[in-house]
């Protein structure tokens, strides 16, 4: 299947656009230390004076306004060395290098900061659009659904102002409490439009769909017929791609139901302990099908008591790391986090311990959705009839 997705960069494009980066921003330093060999040796008596003073000039574009003056002070360091190395205090051409260093300087440090404030306020703006754009196709699920207290959670990566491509969704039907829970591959508008249309047909073949594994062929049809209108998207856009996804069913039962595509397994809270709800049989993601050459997929069943909690989340939220490099450990976090907490509060907590193990820099979106298995109720459409069922592992 080709999907809505943004074709990836060239490879090596980000990497080669660091490295040009950072040579731009080590030349400075290099001018330095060239001037002091220029200074200390033979060679002297080379005016060096215009290369010190084009340092805080060069660093104001690629440095910021504190790179600007860490160049300023090691050019003045550097003048002042050389000054006292070559015993030219007192001469003209001493005293008018620093004045001109330090006009540079000062012109270099308020054009870098108006620069940044710009860049700033352009790159809010468009978060700021950005994430308008998303809680259009993304909204916060209601707090009481049928058998289940549920909340959710999205949390955009601070790696720049794309829209990501999560999903999430939860809606009472008559075959129970059914959430979704997904991840489209790349960013951008291309994204959008694939999260878009998996949660259109999700939400309305929810309500007449019985069968789960069908539930979700819907949505992976939707993804199908959008790639295919013609002349809609470019060649680019149009490549083979795919998009995890898992649907949760919580029927009037005490079980939850599950089909998974790809995705990462849902976490559940019984009694304090953690269990991954790891699929028996691994399914492809929607777009990647002709790669699936077991049995036909059915939902499998696990039990789901009142008083457990369940998780369905985004790998952006497993695969956040550290400095020191190390994964955020999500089911033993769960475990020490309080019990008695409803599920907004849960994922409050979840939420600043994910942020504080990542320094407040997420490389990832996260999505997230809790729910926790109430006593006794029942949903607004009555018992309806129950999704297909496998016994209890």
């Amino acid at each position: 299947m080709q999907t809505l997705l943004r074709s990836p960069r060239p490879p090596g494009a980000g990497s080669h656009s660091r490295v040009l980066l950072t040579l731009m921003q080590c030349v400075p330093f290099l001018i330095a230390l060239a001037v002091l060999i220029i200074e200390l040796t033979p060679a002297h008596f080379i005016y060096t004076g215009p290369l010190l003073t084009a340092m805080p000039a060069l660093a104001a574009v690629t440095m910021g306004p504190r790179g600007t003056m860490a160049a300023a002070a090691l050019a003045l360091a550097v003048s002042v060395t050389t000054a006292t190395y070559n015993q030219a205090w007192g001469t003209l051409q001493v005293y008018t290098n620093f004045l001109a260093l330090a006009l540079v300087s000062v012109a270099g440090f308020i054009t870098s900061s108006a620069m940044q404030t710009r860049r700033q306020r352009e790159l809010d703006q468009v978060r700021r659009i950005a994430v308008a754009a998303q809680e259009v196709v993304l909204r916060p699920i209601p707090a009481r659904l049928g058998p289940v207290q549920a909340a959710s959670l999205c949390l955009a990566a601070g790696t720049g102002a794309q829209v990501g491509g999560d999903l999430y969704e939860a809606v009472q039907t008559r075959y129970g409490v059914r959430m979704i829970v997904g991840d489209v591959r790349g960013k951008g508008l291309s994204a959008v439009r694939a999260v878009a249309v998996t949660l259109g047909a999700f939400r309305e073949a929810a309500h007449y769909e019985e069968d789960l594994v069908e539930l979700m062929n819907h949505c992976s049809a939707a993804l199908r017929r959008e790639a295919a209108v013609p002349g809609e998207y470019g060649q680019e856009v149009l490549l083979e791609g795919f998009v995890t996804a898992l649907i949760a069913q919580v029927p009037d039962e005490p079980v939850v139901q599950l089909v998974n595509r790809g995705h990462p397994p849902p976490l559940l809270v019984h009694h304090g302990r953690t269990t991954t709800l790891m699929p028996t049989s691994p399914l492809p993601p929607l777009g990647l099908e002709d790669l699936a050459t077991g049995p036909p997929a059915k939902p499998e069943t696990y039990p789901f008591i009142p008083g457990d909690r369940l998780l369905l989340y985004t790998d952006g939220v497993i695969e956040a790391r550290n400095r020191h490099g190390d994964f955020f450990a999500l089911p033993e976090t769960m475990e020490r986090m309080r019990a008695r907490t409803t599920p907004r509060e849960f994922l409050d907590q979840l939420h600043q311990r994910l942020i504080h193990h990542t320094g407040g820099d997420l490389a990832d979106d996260v999505a997230m959705i809790l729910a926790d298995r109430l006593t006794g109720a029942t949903g607004s459409y009555g018992v309806g009839p129950p999704g297909p069922q496998r016994p209890l592992p």
